[in-house]
């Protein structure tokens, strides 16, 4: 071969191991290679990621988890490549979370999941004592969420080779709060948001729930809706409760035309405790089982009214008629629930260490039942704080102003997220909740005003709010609280069609009864089934109903 040829030859080859449409493409890493690599990611701190085997309904998917800054834990359910939607989702928490919460489902649904323990991990920091810190005050209130995003994006590009075509974020409780706030803090962060029961201003929240202990167990338990029949000290029977339970289903349940054992439209209910208890009075106030006193009917009203400083300033709206399915539970103190109603340990805690910018201390161990309470420790390293000693002043006078700083998401303006970055959001919540529901209704025309001027119209094109009848918190309740929750703000998002109702039911024995159309605020569902047949079970079916 001539030096001539050898130099053409030569150069040829060069070209064509230069153009990369004549090379061999590179092999794709296997999934688990590919889930294995995430580990030496130099960007972002990750403890584990494996194959995790298909498990029932759970396909086969890759597993990652991490750290951020030390304290955030956060986990990524990626499915296999060929299973992936294009769709991140990141779900929100409960309570004061401190753990990490799977979603099997929606991996199977072919989402990439995420979710982080926001912040503190409640094996070591139960409950809210991880207030003690500031930076895990922090995490909690807002920025675990934002962060676990980023970190969670930056997963799924590098096992996937390419960015989510869409981020969705979905919560309810503490979740729907973590939602409300990146809607407002971090608009760039998902395209729909989610966000159910949210807690917006979450101190007045808490500091109800001891002010409403406060009202049952005063004057040795004078106002609680329970009696004491054996005189044993610890009353066992709720014949109270159910007079006060039935009397608003009485007045209120055939509003809407339907008997169902709901409160459809607690707004429009007129129930009024001095007048419509009025003839179940105990005589001579003398309190007995099977009437009330007027302590007892004065905490009805507490309840419904809401809770007001010293100077009559409204702190936070009372809950909803027909939310007293659930008071025997929450706020009313009896042997079934060993005189500490659930809304008492919530409140205790939170005030302890959450609250307040420097704890007043741990809280007492509560007395058992019949039990006194016990004398407080309130000097030294660790003193001990009672929540009897809580006075709703100190939130009018400021004294939590750093922690509402970091947890409270009531800001209406939403113009970043919903017009800046064009992201949709989806609000409900249940009437029955025994987190007053009202506020939620009134944070949405907050957002119609300050974010689109009032325009209704305009602001249903990118925020709707769903009020469920009968729902209690994110679930449960005598009403239709089972429903899709992603469905319908994806297909708002991917394709333009916001939902003008949701499809609701309740499942019982694993059958859906009372299914409806739960409708956009401000309309409602009205039922236009068989004339006659509105107050027969099997007629409440989704067709039977239209949106008005």
């Amino acid at each position: 071969m001539s030096k001539h040829l050898l130099l053409m030859t030569v150069a040829i080859v060069l070209i064509l191991a230069a153009r990369p449409d004549m090379q061999q493409a590179a092999p794709m890493p296997s999934d688990e290679s590919a889930c294995r690599a995430l580990i030496d990611l130099p960007n972002l701190t990750i403890t584990q990621a494996v194959i995790r085997p298909a498990s029932g309904a759970t396909p086969q998917h890759c597993y990652v988890r991490g750290l951020i800054a030390g304290r955030i834990g956060f986990h990524v359910q990626l499915p296999l490549r060929s299973s992936w939607s294009g769709r991140l989702l990141n779900i929100g928490d409960g309570g004061k979370d401190g753990s990490l919460n799977l979603a099997n489902d929606r991996v199977a649904e072919g989402y990439a999941v995420a979710n982080s323990n926001s912040g503190h991990d409640g094996g070591a920091e139960p409950g809210s004592t991880f207030g003690w810190n500031r930076d895990a005050v922090l995490d909690f209130g807002y920025r675990a969420v934002h962060l676990t995003a980023n970190a969670s994006k930056t997963v799924v590009r590098q096992y996937y080779g390419r960015a989510a075509r869409y981020s969705y974020f979905d919560g309810c409780s503490t979740g729907g709060r973590q939602g409300a706030m990146e809607a407002q803090r971090f608009p760039e962060d998902f395209d729909g948001i989610v966000a159910g029961a949210p807690l917006l201003a979450y101190q007045a929240i808490n500091a109800q729930e001891v002010v409403n202990t406060q009202r049952i167990f005063s004057d040795t338990l004078a106002g609680n809706l329970a009696y004491d029949t054996d005189r044993d000290g610890v009353p066992e029977s709720l014949t109270k409760w159910e007079i006060v339970r039935d009397a608003v289903l009485a007045k209120c349940d055939a509003n809407d035309g339907i008997r169902d054992g709901v409160v459809d439209d607690p707004l429009s209910c007129s129930f009024n405790a001095e007048a419509d208890l009025a003839k179940f009075a105990c005589s001579g106030d003398v309190d007995a089982d099977g009437c009330l006193t007027k302590r007892q009917i004065q905490t009805v009203r507490d309840l419904h009214r809401g809770t007001f400083d010293s100077k009559g300033t409204q702190i936070a709206k009372g809950y909803a008629r027909g939310s007293e399915w659930h008071w025997s539970g929450r706020f009313v103190a009896h042997k079934g629930n060993n005189m500490a109603p659930s809304r008492l340990s919530v409140g205790d805690d939170h005030i302890a260490f959450l609250f307040y910018e420097t704890s007043p201390g741990r809280p007492a161990p509560e007395p058992g039942p019949g039990q006194a309470p016990r004398t407080l420790y309130r000097t030294g390293a660790a003193p001990e704080f009672g929540w009897w000693d809580f006075t709703i002043d100190d939130l009018t006078a400021g004294k939590a102003r750093f922690t509402q700083s970091a947890l409270e998401a009531t800001d209406s303006d939403l113009t970043r997220f919903l017009e800046r970055e064009n992201g949709r959001l989806l609000l409900y919540q249940g009437w029955a909740d025994d987190v007053p529901a009202e506020p939620t209704v009134d944070y949405y025309r907050a957002v119609v005003d300050k974010t689109f001027g009032g325009d209704l119209s305009a602001a249903r094109e990118r925020v709707r709010l769903f009020m469920l009848p009968g729902v209690g918190h994110c679930r449960g309740g005598p009403g239709p609280d089972t429903w899709d929750r992603l469905g319908p703000i994806v297909d708002w998002v991917e394709h333009g069609r916001p939902p003008d109702h949701i499809v609701a039911a309740r499942q019982v024995d694993g059958k859906r009864v009372n299914e409806r159309k739960v409708c956009a605020y401000p309309q409602r569902a009205i039922y236009t089934g068989p004339a006659g047949g509105q107050h027969e079970a099997a007629n409440w079916v989704e067709g039977n109903f239209a949106c008005r």
